[in-house]
């Protein structure tokens, strides 16, 4: 078995005895017991969790991607195995031995992280038998999950419509839980988008999150997506839910939601500026910005990656769709300097900067696409060579006489020629 086939806790494992440690000596400079540290190790605790990862990377010098076993891979173009996923979705057969909770929690948090990571082929090969195994599953949750993490791969990949069909599965998990519902209306929102439909963005994701974040009392829920950001609601820290309109009845918000909704007004706001409506980009942006703001350290369990810096970037996107590419760049050369910016999941950056490379196209500054494309790539190669939206990009850039360092390479890697 090579070190890529070892599970991540034999890994662990592995690194700790190169650097002469015990698993007491592991465990003190985590400050953990030694028990955590051998129920890792032997595969009994699971490791879906990057912060819990980056730790042990630490202690371990390794980069956290060693941990992991996913090495860049040079290979470029959609990874094989859509096909797979294809059939999956389209059985709808469960499975006679429902698989094991804890067994599926880790299956799942292990899909999340690759697909956090861009490890995109390793998570085309996973996806069919995780989407086999949900269907048996007793918890909606793991069940949205899994069709999240599928629809958000397929978008990836230029399937929007299979992607749709991954994110209504989600829808259909969730059930009557609102919360789970406006996490898989995510996934709805950003196929839609991707399939040139931003008018239906738009309603779904305002309609759910209205069903889940507290709205002005003389506004009705319809009206909520006009909203400007100093009009808003209680922030976040005010979890008592009030202010739904006479007679609504308060509720208590989970830490949760409040990244879930936020998220759910940006996606608004990317389909509103897709439809030309600017203004209520706008709003929905410092709507959201409010929500950013009032967060004071949460768990993304819905795995949203929402926060200010999330914010600051869907400015920069909406400026530049709506053709004001010098005053987004701007934005861009000042949120990539903060440090939340690095805190980023890989994909989330690597995405923005393709988006970004099209933004320099915008103004004619091929270098700076170039640049864009070449830190993506530094960041999250699948992003760049398996995508096709980046591939039309890289196409752009290099037409360019002659191409601009880095690019002529991932033209090539990617199979352009001249």
């Amino acid at each position: 078995m090579t070190n890529d086939d070892l599970p991540i806790g034999r890994r662990v494992a592995r690194w700790r005895v190169r650097r002469s440690m015990t698993q007491q000596m592991l465990a003190d400079r985590l400050r953990r017991s030694k028990s955590w540290v051998d129920k890792v190790e032997r595969g009994v605790r699971a490791l879906d969790r990057y912060s819990v990862i980056q730790e042990l990377a630490h202690v371990l010098r390794v980069d956290p991607e060693v941990l992991l076993s996913q090495q860049r891979s040079t290979h470029a173009g959609p990874p094989d195995g859509v096909d797979d996923i294809r059939a999956a979705l389209a059985r709808y057969d469960s499975p006679q031995a429902p698989e094991q909770t804890d067994e599926l929690r880790r299956q799942v948090g292990y899909a999340w992280l690759s697909y956090q990571h861009a490890h995109y082929g390793q998570l085309v090969r996973v996806l069919p038998g995780l989407l086999d195994a949900v269907q048996g599953a007793r918890s909606p949750e793991l069940r949205v999950q899994a069709y999240r993490i599928t629809s958000s791969l397929l978008v990836k990949l230029g399937e929007a419509d299979l992607a749709w069909l991954a994110a209504d599965r989600a829808m259909s998990a969730a059930g009557d839980d609102p919360i789970l519902a406006a996490t898989a209306t995510i996934s709805v929102a950003q196929a839609l988008r991707a399939s040139g439909r931003d008018r239906l963005a738009v309603t779904a994701t305002l309609a759910a999150a209205n069903r889940i974040l507290p709205a002005p009392s003389h506004l009705t829920d319809h009206e909520v997506g006009g909203l400007r950001g100093d009009q808003t609601a209680r922030q976040p820290h005010d979890q008592r839910g009030e202010g739904r309109g006479e007679g609504a009845p308060a509720r208590r918000r989970s830490a949760g939601e409040w990244p879930v909704g936020g998220t759910l007004l940006l996606q608004a706001a990317l389909a509103a500026v897709g439809c030309g409506d600017t203004r209520r980009a706008d709003e929905l942006i410092d709507r959201a910005a409010g929500i950013a703001a009032g967060l004071r350290g949460y768990d993304d369990v819905h795995r949203t990656s929402f926060g200010l810096i999330v914010v600051e970037l869907a400015r920069v996107l909406v400026a530049a769709q709506r053709g004001q590419a010098v005053e987004a760049l701007q934005k861009h050369s000042t949120v990539v300097r903060r440090e939340a910016w690095r805190r980023l999941p890989a994909e989330y950056r690597g995405a923005y900067l393709v988006d970004v490379a099209r933004a320099y196209l915008q103004v004619g500054d091929l270098r700076g696409a170039a640049r864009a494309l070449v830190d993506a790539d530094g960041v999250a190669p699948a992003e760049v060579r398996c995508r096709p939206l980046a591939r039309t990009v890289i196409a752009d850039v290099a037409r360019a006489q002659p191409a601009p360092a880095g690019v002529a390479r991932l033209a090539a890697l990617v199979g352009l020629t001249r």
